[in-house]
């Protein structure tokens, strides 16, 4: 063959693959942005029935169309500690299922007849998603228009690609070496090799589908690459545990574990399968005979076996699958006392940024709690000078600076990411209810330094005045548990609700003022205690203004 001509399709194929993979991540993000709020519930439902997890793991996949990015979510979701190992494999067994999607697409896409090909057909959609895209005006439709743009693309670089393995299989020399290639073991750390290389099981499936209609390589041969390709495709999830915390690292392994104990697997009955039939009965010998002259159905249906098969295999094998990771990775995976950390957002989770905009949501509403406590704390202590939980304070305190500081920083990078405009305006919002939720820490300091003023003088408040404190601090809890309802479910009735007890704030503040003169007029209580009174009634209404500011953010994109 003319080196030009080989070269020629060389590049050609390089081509297809960069279309492939840039029309799967438009189709992702597009996909991602409309189906934002069921991606957000889905992955929520998410419980400790096996079942349910597998089909949150195959559903959520084919929503975003990629196993990488799924299995990189449930890592995040582990390492923020809001997802057991156990619920993870679930999802990670679903989410091998789910990425057959693909593979059952480009099967489709390389049916041609006498008439137009679909290839052609579902090209064409990049074009109409395109125009349309051009004079669309709402972000709905735009984001439809990207998808079908994505899924006309994913199409022309399968195109690209196929026609680059046309080429390649017209030559003696390149189909005699290729022939050569057949041990299974050869071909599936090939397979493993490859879709490590490229990140992506699906255009390593692709590919390896084309090369099957192109007559390039043997269904068998195909079937082991497929085979490899689930091995590699975890190289994604390893990346992505290194980083995390034991659990996370422990839920990495398993999808490897997953992959290459499920090849064994089904490795170990095709031998016996060939022993038996006198080496006439094999993967590839079952679907060429189910799918007679249709290699590209034939791979795509036996990946979506395949995975299928691995999934039914280990479901019942979990507990003793997590008891072999955490053997391999030993250890207590508890965080240090002092150490302050996320509860809910984890910085791999903005693989997919509609899920990491609802663990925003949750490590605020988390905050709510934290800045409530410290407020509660701060009140006890001015109360009754026991300083038992001060400890508890100023670990909270600093737990209050830390989500100030990097959920800041966090919520930024998800601003930067493909989301809905409901979603942006919901982070919009949520920079200054971090802020509030902080400054409410601040005057909960402001209140141990008045009980610590008072301490250092021998001095204490009334009985009357520490009445007033505890009514004060119970109508302000009351008001932070509607203000963090309103938030959670963008319920405008609870704002209401939450104003009333922020006006009884204000208007018992106000009395705590001249019930102070009164006291000091009738010498119940000393100036300096007095004085440090009045700043704690001035910092109650402060904070009931803050939990009322988190309340009245709901306005901006429920």
């Amino acid at each position: 063959m003319n080196v030009m001509v080989v070269l020629q399709a060389l590049l050609s194929l390089l081509a297809g693959i960069g279309v492939f993979l840039v029309a799967c991540k438009m189709m992702s993000s597009n996909l991602e942005s409309v189906s934002s709020n069921k991606l957000k519930s889905l992955f929520s439902s998410t419980s400790n029935n096996r079942l349910l997890g597998v089909g949150i793991g195959a559903a959520g996949t084919a929503l975003i169309q990629s196993s990488g990015a799924t299995t990189v979510m449930v890592i995040g979701f582990v390492n923020a500690g809001v997802m057991s190992i156990y619920q993870a494999a679930a999802v990670i067994y679903g989410a091998n299922i789910g990425t057959t999607v693909t593979g059952q697409i480009v099967a489709l896409g390389l049916f041609s007849g006498s008439a137009l090909s679909s290839t052609v057909i579902f090209s064409a959609l990049a074009g109409v998603g395109a125009l349309i895209n051009l004079f669309a005006k709402k972000e709905t439709i735009k984001r439809v228009c990207g998808i079908l743009a994505g899924f006309g693309m994913l199409f022309i670089g399968l195109s690209m690609m196929s026609s680059a393995m046309e080429i390649f299989a017209k030559d003696d020399a390149v189909r005699n070496f290729i022939t050569t290639v057949s041990n299974p073991l050869l071909l599936i750390l090939l397979g493993a090799f490859l879709t490590a290389i490229v990140q992506s099981s699906s255009v390593m499936t692709s590919i390896a589908i084309t090369m099957a209609v192109s007559g390039l390589i043997t269904t068998d041969q195909g079937v082991y690459l497929m085979m490899g390709s689930n091995i590699g495709a975890c190289t994604v999830a390893i990346f992505a545990g290194i980083s995390g915390n034991k659990n996370a690292k422990r839920t990495a392994l398993i999808p490897f574990l997953f992959n290459l104990f499920g090849m064994l697997f089904f490795l170990g009955v095709e031998w016996v399968l060939l022993l038996v039939s006198g080496n006439a009965l094999s993967y590839a010998a079952i679907f060429e005979k189910l799918f007679p002259a249709l290699p590209q159905t034939q791979l795509a249906m036996f990946h979506t076996a395949f995975n299928i098969g691995k999934t039914l295999l280990f479901l019942p094998l979990t507990k003793p699958l997590v008891a072999l990771v955490e053997r391999i990775i030993p250890g207590n995976d508890a965080e240090s006392d002092d150490a302050p950390h996320f509860y809910f957002v984890d910085y791999h989770l903005l693989r997919t940024p509609a899920v990491a905009v609802g663990q925003v949501k949750s490590e605020i509403l988390n905050m709510a709690e934290i800045a409530l406590s410290n407020f509660t704390i701060a009140c006890n202590i001015a109360i009754t000078l026991d300083y038992t939980e001060e400890a508890a304070f100023r670990k909270a305190e600093n737990e209050l600076n830390f989500l100030n500081r990097e959920l800041v920083v966090f919520i930024q990078k998800v601003s930067d990411s493909s989301i809905s405009e409901k979603d942006r305006r919901y982070l919009s919002s949520a920079y200054r209810t971090v802020a509030d939720l902080e400054r409410i820490g601040d005057y909960a300091e402001n209140i141990i330094e008045y009980a610590d003023d008072l301490k250092s003088h021998g001095e204490h408040f009334s009985e009357s005045a520490m009445r007033e404190i505890r009514e004060v601090r119970d109508l302000i809890r009351c008001l932070c548990e509607h203000a963090e309802n309103a938030y959670r479910e963008g319920n405008l009735d609870e704002i209401a609700i939450a104003a009333i007890f922020e006006d009884q704030v204000d208007e018992l503040t106000a009395q705590m003022e001249e019930n102070h003169i009164t006291r000091l007029d009738r010498g119940a209580c000393t100036p300096n205690a007095g004085a440090q009174y009045l700043s704690l009634a001035s910092d109650a209404e402060r904070v009931a203004d803050h939990f009322m500011n988190m309340a009245n953010a709901t306005r901006h994109f429920s």
